[in-house]
């Protein structure tokens, strides 16, 4: 009896298990490593100072937000914001030490979440600025992609302080 039992017992867990698991895959999955590629061709085209190539990535109706609760709306401004940024800000901006992860969010675990592939980024930056400062942190991005492999949302999660310090005169 107790053999039947601890049977019974293992084939109810592999079942519950079996269930858990196809519901994850329904939620979500990895998506096609080409997002990662495109993440890094901005990287490097941010890098050159080649902010039209950049913004190529972008939807006409991309929204850019910071952590800080500030954002760009619309691939022109977003656009013309980081060429201001590169011309008078910035003498120069690295990245390195990237890891990408693309996932395509199939059922959106809470309203607010949106369905579809996500393009998780993380990576150090280095930025020297007129002022003569520089700054390094690590950074994490999020990009969403349109049904046209554009990115219509991007999150930017960064501290802002060293930032500040280093434009500051």
């Amino acid at each position: 009896m107790k053999k039947v039992f601890l049977l019974s017992l293992g084939c109810a867990l592999l079942s519950a298990f079996s269930i858990n698991q196809s519901v994850q895959a329904q939620t979500a999955e990895f998506a096609d490593a080409k997002y990662a590629g495109i993440g890094k061709t901005a990287l490097a085209a941010m890098q050159s100072g080649d902010i039209d190539k950049w913004a190529s990535m972008f939807a006409e109706n991309a929204r850019y937000y910071w952590s800080s609760g500030d954002s760009l709306i619309g691939k022109a401004a977003i656009a013309d914001f980081w060429k201001k940024r590169r011309a008078d800000v910035l003498e120069s901006i690295n990245f390195s030490s990237d890891i990408w992860l693309a996932v395509k969010v199939n059922q959106p675990q809470q309203a607010v979440q949106t369905p579809g592939v996500w393009l998780l980024g993380w990576y150090l930056i280095n930025a020297k600025y007129k002022t003569g400062k520089s700054m390094t942190q690590w950074t994490h991005v999020d990009l969403h992609f349109d049904s046209n492999d554009k990115v219509d949302q991007l999150i930017q999660y960064i501290d802002r302080v060293p930032i500040n310090a280093a434009t500051s005169n």
